[in-house]
């Protein structure tokens, strides 16, 4: 292989065109190919880029081009599909969350990578932003057990609420979203899960009959630990505190806030998905008279990365991977572990039973 990694793009949605965008930037990369089954979607991604080959068939795409990686961010129902024709065939893989439909086929594309010495990143790009690694770091200074208490709920309409429905063909918000949210848990924690419950409903008659549109679960960790997580889709769905982010343990608690000067940003705008403004760090310890020993730390982060440039990150990552032969053995067990959970979760919504892990 040289030097250059020619990377083959499927899927030229929002996340996609991002990624896309990074490879086309990113010294070390270049693209040989756009895939997606739209031709607009296509056609305007490879003239921004410069005129790109474009193909409309993943398969054919794959035979034609011969890349040395292969970029998957098409609906959830082809991810463990298209990563392991990619492997089979060669190539190196980023697959955006979640990485399969199941444990079982997740587990298959880990395994196969491993076979073939491939390299596999997730698309987790929680774990590329700064202020979510400090905000890890900070939860992580809290004593156990730790209460974590997450949600990122979307008034989606339009174009964003018909999105919205075509990847509820596959999963539930609770699912999609919620791998990124108990990944964080599980890295806060460094525990292992033990139990699941969750509720769901189908707020809407556009859905699949046994689909449903508003979720959150709990999770039990082995350390004592306990977290939530709420998520939803919908133009039915409140744009009230649409963004919690907070993590309380015995020696005091950490949260994501907005910043002073306020945050109007509204539930659909994908950069506040991440955005952090600042974190506030409270201190549980008092005095002999009760009173705070410390007051509260207040963390700006208003500097942290945007959306591309977190996928700007997240493919220099990949790159770094291939280029230096990173072991991504506990990388893709925690992509399958989180999967393992929310995937538990949408079995306690059907069942109305906890789940054991």
């Amino acid at each position: 292989m040289s030097d250059t990694i020619r990377v083959l793009c499927v899927g030229c949605g929002n996340m996609g065109a991002s990624h896309a965008r990074a490879y086309h930037t990113l010294d070390g990369f270049e693209i040989v190919g756009v895939v997606s089954r739209g031709p607009e979607t296509r056609g305007n991604l490879s003239a921004e880029l410069g005129g790109l080959a474009q193909f409309d068939n993943f398969y054919t795409a794959l035979d034609a081009t011969k890349p040395d990686a292969v970029s998957i961010n098409t609906l959830p129902d082809t991810h463990a599909e298209f990563a392991l024709k990619s492997l089979e065939s060669g190539a190196h893989i980023f697959v955006e969350k979640p990485i399969a439909l199941t444990v079982e086929q997740a587990e298959s594309v880990k395994q196969t990578a491993l076979r073939l010495g491939k390299k596999v990143v997730v698309g987790y790009i929680l774990r590329q932003h700064p202020s979510w690694t400090l905000f890890i770091e900070k939860a992580q200074t809290l004593g156990k057990p730790l209460v974590m208490r997450m949600n990122l709920n979307q008034q989606s309409t339009g174009e964003e609420w018909a999105w919205h429905k075509r990847l509820m063909d596959s999963f539930s918000p609770i699912v999609d979203c919620g791998v990124h949210y108990v990944d964080v848990m599980c890295q806060m924690t460094g525990a292992q899960p033990t139990k699941v419950h969750a509720i769901g409903a189908r707020l809407s008659d556009e859905l699949k009959s046994d689909m449903y549109n508003y979720g959150q679960l709990q999770v039990i960790f082995d350390d004592g630990s306990v977290g939530w997580y709420e998520a939803a889709w919908g133009p039915m769905i409140s744009e009230e505190a649409f963004f919690v982010k907070d993590v309380s343990g015995p020696k005091g608690c950490a949260s994501i806030v907005k910043a002073a000067d306020g945050d109007d940003a509204d539930s659909s705008d994908i950069d506040s998905h991440t955005k952090t403004n600042r974190i506030l760090v409270h201190h549980a310890a008092l005095d002999e008279s009760g009173n705070p020993l410390r007051e509260d730390d207040i963390i700006d982060t208003t500097d942290e990365p945007d959306h591309q440039e977190l996928c700007d990150r997240e493919q220099a990552y990949f790159l770094k991977a291939i280029r230096e032969d990173l072991d991504l053995t506990d990388h893709m067990s925690d992509a399958v572990n989180s999967l393992r959970i929310v995937l538990a979760a949408d079995e306690s919504v059907r069942t109305g039973e906890v789940v054991a892990l």
